[in-house]
Parts: structure tokens; C-alpha cells; sequence
């Protein structure tokens, strides 16, 4: 198969023909039924169909998913726990996470809390899965030589920006998920190469991501404009993924011993911004800023031509559709 596909219909017909067991991976965000404009889809069933067509599409996921596979579901506070009893109790999945994103801007409201979250389901098929924390880890806080500096776990409440109308990256759709979102879950639940599965594509960022990481992607999208949309998207140039979790730049305290702090430096860019090429001479300049009084070579001009130039490179060498 190509390392990245993306197929035009209903995920439906589509995932009844694919093998059983033989997808590694499902990541997708499907529509909430909140009456968004998807273009040749209103979401906006009555409650039982929308209801019977979870059932519908999760068990279909189910039966592709590998023993050893993960599914991560997008799922907004109306439907949420339907969909989380039809995983559990009705599938028989293993829930492991209830995660939510947290953002800081989003709809507001004059009577009633504003949103500013949505929430993801992790289950698995059984309790032998696999799960990668390494890739995943956020830095911490402080040098300590008893910490692990490859860095923490980072729970299950992430913080990340909206895709804004103004950024680069904006596409034609009403509902596009930050990139990091994906890096986080792809990395955390497969290897290089797996099967990486999106039902409900939309804009495309799950095989962006997946392209980006070197995982085999499989794109479902009724709309043929966001099919369209999705294969302009994968054929750009990539220069780092439109969101980060900020906690990914953050340079941490107490890095005194001058050798230390440059084994860690480098370390650093390749744990935590190996996606993230356009981000690295921002976090130069912060360990500058918090660090040059007390190195003998406070800047780390040299470094950073070498660094950036090493890690465009790298990604140059990555598949391309």
C-alpha cells in the first residue's frame, strides 16, 4: 500500500473492507452532531440515528483494530458518555484515558460557562497494547540529576492553541484539529511504518501528521472537497507542525554546570522539537536569555545553523505522497 491513502466515501462501506485485526491505529475526530457545516453533510441527525451510527462505525472499528491496537475518539460533552458505555459496555473495549484539550479562546456565552474544552476517548483492544511514553515526554521543570530528564509524562489534560483563521496552515474546514494533538497520540500508540487509521479524515491533519512521522496512513472522507483538500495539503512542504504544547520550549531551571547544560541542550532539541524544526531558535534564545551570565560561551549562534539545517534535512528524508 502507499504509505499515505486517502479514500473518497462513507467509512462505513469503507472499513467493511478492510481485513480484520489489520489496522494498528484509529485516531479520528467524528462529527459531533452539533449542526456544523461539513459542505455535503448538515450533522444533524435526530438522537437514535445518530446513536445508531456510532454504534455503527466503533463497531466496525473494533473489528479492524489489532489485538495489540488503540483507538482514540474526539467527542464533544453532548455525546461523550453514550459513546464511552458503547465502548465499554457495549464492545467490550478497555478504557485507558479520558483526555481533555483545553484551549483558550472558543465560543462565548452570556448565560452559562463558556466552553473551552473538548475531550478524547483512549481505549484498547485488550490490556496488552502498546503505548510509547518516551516520544511523548514534556521537560521538566527543574535539572535534578534523580530526575529523568528525557522528561514527564504529560498526563491527561493538554493544553493546546486552536488552528486560527490567520495561521498558514487554516483550511476550508469547520472543526480542524491542531497537528500536535495527533503527533501526541500517533507517537504514544504506534511505531514507524504501522497502520494508522482516520474514519472520518476531515481536513486531513491525521495523515499530515502521519506522513510526518513515517507511519502508513488510511484517510476516509465522504466530502470529495476535503479529499481534494487533503491531498493539496500532504503534496506541501514541511516546516514543523502548526501547534506545539508549550511545555515542549520551556528551558529548565538550574542548568548551572556549563557542560551539563549543553549535553542537555542537544538532547532537548532532539527529545522534544524533533517535529518541531521551526521552533528550535526560539528555545535557543530563551536558554541565551536565562543562561548567559553564567556560561563562558553564552550563545549558541554555532549551534543553532547546525541544528536547524541538520533537522530540515532530516525531514526532507521523509515520504512524500
Amino acid at each position: 500500500m502507499d504509505k499515505i491513502s486517502i479514500l473518497h466515501g462513507d467509512c462505513l462501506k469503507l472499513m467493511n473492507i478492510i481485513e480484520p485485526e489489520s489496522v494498528d491505529l484509529i485516531v479520528t475526530d467524528p462529527p459531533y452532531n452539533l449542526s456544523k457545516n461539513y459542505g455535503n453533510n448538515g450533522d444533524n441527525l435526530n438522537h437514535n440515528d445518530y446513536i445508531d451510527f456510532s454504534r455503527r462505525w466503533l463497531a466496525e472499528a473494533k473489528r479492524v483494530l489489532k489485538p495489540t491496537g488503540t483507538i482514540y475518539v474526539f467527542m464533544g460533552v453532548r455525546y461523550i458518555s453514550y459513546i464511552y458505555v458503547m465502548m465499554e459496555q457495549e464492545l467490550g473495549l478497555h478504557f485507558n484515558s479520558w483526555i481533555t484539550w483545553t484551549y483558550t479562546q472558543g465560543i462565548g456565552k452570556t448565560k452559562g460557562f463558556s466552553p473551552r474544552h473538548d475531550d478524547i476517548l483512549m481505549f484498547t483492544k485488550n490490556n496488552r497494547f502498546k503505548y510509547n511514553l518516551d516520544p511523548i515526554r514534556v521537560p521538566q521543570k527543574y535539572y535534578r540529576s534523580v530526575n529523568n530528564m528525557r522528561g514527564a509524562n504529560p498526563g491527561n489534560v493538554w493544553e493546546f492553541s486552536h488552528v486560527h483563521y490567520c495561521q498558514a496552515n487554516r483550511q476550508n474546514h469547520p472543526t480542524q484539529k491542531p497537528e500536535a494533538l495527533f503527533e501526541r497520540m500517533i507517537l504514544a500508540s504506534s511505531d514507524e511504518d504501522d497502520i494508522v487509521l482516520d474514519p472520518f479524515c476531515g481536513s486531513g491533519t491525521s495523515l499530515r501528521v502521519c506522513q510526518q512521522l513515517n507511519r502508513r496512513g488510511i484517510g476516509m472522507e465522504i466530502n470529495e472537497d476535503y479529499v481534494a483538500m487533503t491531498e493539496a495539503r500532504i503534496s506541501q512542504p514541511f516546516v514543523g507542525f502548526d501547534s506545539i504544547d508549550e511545555r515542549m520550549e520551556r528551558v529548565p531551571n538550574d542548568l548551572n554546570d556549563e557542560d551539563i547544560r549543553r549535553e542537555y541542550i542537544n538532547n532537548h532539541i532532539r527529545w522534544f522539537l524533533k517535529n518541531h524544526p521551526d521552533r528550535i531558535e526560539k528555545f535557543l534564545v530563551a536558554v541565551n536569555k536565562k543562561y548567559s551570565k553564567k556560561a563562558a560561551k553564552p550563545h549558541f549562534a554555532d549551534d543553532l545553523h547546525g541544528k536547524l539545517t541538520h533537522t530540515s534535512r532530516n525531514h526532507e528524508q521523509l515520504p512524500r505522497q
